[in-house]
């Protein structure tokens, strides 16, 4: 589940917030379960006060992703094909991790298994929710540096493509939609902005915006 702590902006309050009303599911079915999704049917009353009918998906583990970024400015990508959008992709190395488990662990294990890469460090960077009008799914996102090659180890139905590429490169292909992947245009953004306002070291800041 999603954390419900308060995360307020600027311009919100809790006392507002404590004031909204919420929905309310009156009846619910499971109509189709699997080890990673499991689609819900509800009868619910939606905050205006009158009912309607939702359907959910709610997901077994939250999503990771993880920008390993090099000392040069590059970022390692793996490229693959999404049956759901019918596409090829290129990404970031990126995953589910259980919800019991430390999604540090989660990222450092994706970025083995995809890139066979080991970091130095791996710095959780942003927490988003993926697509809150149909499903609970949440998602997390790491920056991996002190890059050291090592064996990958991808699983029987992932067939990978691999690609090293200057992030200035990655960053103009997110803006002109070649890359569409929602956890990388995020991640890639989010890395932007942190280059821009100062939070990166200054070798890795100067490497991504020159």
């Amino acid at each position: 589940m999603a954390d419900k702590t308060p995360n307020l902006p600027s311009w919100d309050n809790e006392t507002r917030a404590a004031a909204r009303r919420g929905w309310q599911s009156l009846t619910s079915q499971t109509v189709f379960e699997n080890p990673w999704i499991r689609i819900e049917s509800h009868d619910v009353i939606a905050p205006t006060g009158n009912p309607a009918h939702y359907g959910l998906v709610k997901f077994a583990n939250r999503a990771i992703a993880v920008l390993p970024l090099h000392d040069d400015g590059t970022v390692s990508l793996v490229g693959q094909s999404r049956f759901a959008v019918g596409a090829y992709s290129w990404e970031l190395p990126e995953g589910g991790g259980p919800m019991n488990e430390d999604p540090r662990q989660a990222a450092i294990r994706e970025l083995r298994e995809e890139t066979g890469m080991e970091a130095a460090e791996v710095r959780e960077i942003l927490g988003f929710d993926m697509s809150n009008s149909v499903t609970d799914e949440v998602a997390v996102i790491y920056l991996a540096t002190g890059l050291t090659p090592g064996e990958k180890e991808p699983d029987e139905t992932e067939a990978f493509d691999y690609a090293r590429v200057p992030f200035r490169d990655l960053l103009e292909a997110v803006i002109k939609g070649q890359v569409r992947d929602g956890l990388t245009v995020v991640s890639v953004l989010r890395v932007h902005h942190m280059a821009v306002t100062g939070e990166l070291l200054p070798h890795l800041r100067d490497a991504i915006l020159r």
